[in-house]
């Protein structure tokens, strides 16, 4: 099993108080009674058979409200079983429902999902699939931990659950689990158009053995009665709807979120209230027609919104017949794919790792790519696996993560641009806007890997909707010189800068990135804004001369604006350290931006997992945080102040 992830193992104290056509390609698997591994079944006609073959192989699993429930179970039970522990595997499964209901009171569907799995409704609406039951995630308990029972959500990454409708049904659970509908993730896990009834939606998994510990989550275009957050160190929500919200740690942020709790209370109560979001994209999704036809719907922008998509009728968009897709799988080849792309096709990643070994060059306007099943593109030779070429607007890549290989890559994701050109201008409100949903990017941990930048964007106007850019801190790569093999890490999985943005008026919504050598974040380009950032500084320098700059500064930040730079906008913002690996490392500050009026940060902060230290949370502002208390903050409300 995987070391587990270390951070916030010393955190009890502060949390204690706070209780997922290509001919020859295989169908789309109906879940039969036949076998007992996860393994391809033989097609089974369901109730409704769609009039037309997806096609989406053997990885995608499609159910049918006729199915019995306790077949339904077990079909995804075997694939928990297989995925539950499979952090750094390879093996990637889509679960899909088509419309109809599933579970009856008597005999809810209570599954759960593990690593590399979706779950995700056929339908226009949420309210087209509803499981009488749950679809849960719950804390792993590691024997290598450093207590014993170890139990927690720390790792849980790379998931999702969408658009479905879930009536809490705990029958045959027992009393702590009865009440509530448990998602126990951290990064990389999404909760996208669920609609949770009946019972409570929980964020952490106070059932199991402590320590409980979760970091790192999203959840958009929802509705929950009520949420508990508890031990989740940072969230956003946005444009949902909650009848009610407990708890909190350091960072939880709402935009656009009806319910929301208020931010008056901060930083006693760590909650950032946006009552818009400024702007908003959903994420693309499958759905069957009503002529049976599977289609592709790709949700509009959205500015100064609230409230879900979803409220007064089906999420306005544009449906994609599955026919204009080149549906992938993971045997073909990167020339195959860019082929389909040079056509003019969209691109619908079926799960899987995926070599490739060029760029899968983006070039036409209104592209979509969708990855099913948390779907990889892996570099090989020191590709760049996605570029969108300057000029290709209306673009989205969308549930696709995406490795470095052993050989370094300059980028991971280029989106092309001349920074700046647009000048001044805003697009109108119904220009489509370049998005990426739920895109996550790895240096490291099931293999070594390498990338001087993630991700960088060089055009104007792009959306980046939930991204985790995260250099690995654990990992199979087998690594011994240095605590955790820390040493080896520092020099080998090598990532110089998470994420660059050179582009104007570039919008995040859920940025997570971590653990990057230098500088985690770099912005350069005019008018960016960004709600909810969550860095952790590198756990691995080996010395404080390897964490220093050239000009003697100590340490880089978590996130930089460029000194030029003369408008930027950040809510709510967080920057960890844990020096593991040296603990007497310092850093001089954990946010990094020019000191003028048109850059402004609404409540951000530093905090100490374990190790190391830092100086200042914004330039020579805030408070130090080190091993001396470690899970206390250290707040800015606003900067520059008012």
């Amino acid at each position: 099993m995987p070391r587990p992830r270390l951070r916030r193992t010393t955190l009890r104290a502060a949390i204690a108080a706070l209780a997922l056509t290509v001919v020859g390609l295989a169908p789309a698997h109906v879940l039969s009674s036949a076998g007992a591994a996860p393994a391809p079944q033989t097609a089974m006609k369901a109730a409704a058979t769609p009039a037309e073959d997806p096609g989406l192989g053997s990885r995608v699993i499609v159910f049918d409200p006729s199915m019995p429930t306790a077949e339904i179970r077990q079909r995804a039970d075997e694939i928990w079983q297989q995925q539950v522990d499979a952090e750094m595997s390879g093996q990637r499964w889509s679960l899909l429902f088509l419309p109809g209901t599933y579970g009856t009171a008597a005999e809810p569907l209570q599954i759960k999902v593990g690593y590399y799995t979706e779950v995700a409704g056929l339908g226009a609406r949420p309210s087209d699939t509803v499981i009488n039951g749950k679809v849960e995630v719950y804390n792993r308990c590691l024997t290598d931990g450093p207590t014993q029972p170890y139990c927690v959500a720390l790792n849980n990454f790379w998931r999702s659950l969408s658009n479905l409708t879930i009536d809490v049904n705990g029958t045959g659970q027992d009393g702590c689990r009865a009440s509530a509908n448990f998602w126990a993730t951290s990064q990389a896990s999404s909760l996208r158009r669920v609609d949770i009834r009946g019972g409570n939606l929980s964020l952490m998994d106070y059932c199991t053995a402590g320590p409980q510990y979760a970091s790192g989550g999203y959840l958009a275009d929802s509705r929950a009665s009520f949420v508990i957050n508890g031990s989740q160190q940072q969230w956003l929500t946005r444009n949902s709807e909650v009848g009610g919200w407990s708890n909190g740690v350091w960072n939880q942020v709402f935009a656009g979120t009806i319910g929301a709790p208020s931010e008056a209370g901060f930083p006693a109560e760590p909650y950032t209230t946006l009552d818009r979001t400024p702007l908003s994209r959903e994420k693309p999704f499958l759905h069957v027609g009503d002529d049976g036809r599977w289609q592709v719907r790709v949700p509009r922008a959205r500015t100064d919104s609230r409230g879900t998509s979803w409220a007064d009728g089906p999420t306005a968009g544009t449906d994609l017949p599955l026919s204009s897709f080149h549906v992938a799988r993971p045997s073909q080849s990167a020339q195959v794919l860019a082929q389909a792309l040079a056509r003019g096709k969209n691109l619908l990643l079926t799960p899987g790792v995926y070599d490739i070994d060029r760029s899968l060059v983006i070039g036409r306007d209104h592209t979509v790519v969708l990855g099913l099943g948390q779907a990889t593109l892996t570099a090989v030779g020191g590709a760049t696996p996605v570029v969108v070429r300057d000029g290709a607007t209306d673009v989205v890549v969308a549930g696709v993560t995406i490795d470095a290989g052993t050989t370094l890559s300059r980028t991971l994701m280029h989106v092309q641009g001349r920074p700046g050109s647009s000048g001044g201008r805003r697009p109108s409100a119904d220009v489509p806007t370049t998005t990426l949903n739920d895109v996550y990017f790895r240096v490291g941990g099931p293999h070594v890997g390498k990338a001087d930048v993630s991700l960088r964007i060089d055009a104007d106007d792009v959306l980046v909707d939930h991204a985790w850019v995260w250099r690995a801190d654990h990992g199979v790569e087998g690594f011994t010189v240095g605590a955790s093999g820390d040493t080896d890490r520092w020099n080998t999985n090598t990532g110089r800068v998470g994420l660059v943005v050179n582009g104007d008026r570039v919008q995040a919504t859920g940025l997570f990135v971590e653990h990057y050598q230098q500088h985690n974040t770099i912005w350069n380009g005019e008018d960016g804004e960004v709600v909810l950032y969550q860095n952790e500084l590198p756990y691995d320098p080996p010395s404080q001369a390897d964490w220093t700059r050239p000009d003697g500064t100590l340490g880089w930040t978590g996130y930089k604006v460029a000194d030029d730079v003369q408008r930027h906008q950040l809510y709510g913002g967080g920057v960890y350290v844990f020096n593991r690996n040296d603990p007497s490392i310092t850093t001089q500050s954990g946010f990094e931006v020019p000191d003028r009026a048109g850059v402004r940060l609404h409540h951000v902060l530093t905090v100490n997992l374990d190790a190391g230290s830092i100086e200042h949370v914004v330039n020579d502002i805030g408070a130090r945080v080190d091993s001396t208390r470690p899970g206390q903050p250290s707040y800015v409300v606003d900067y520059p102040a008012p």
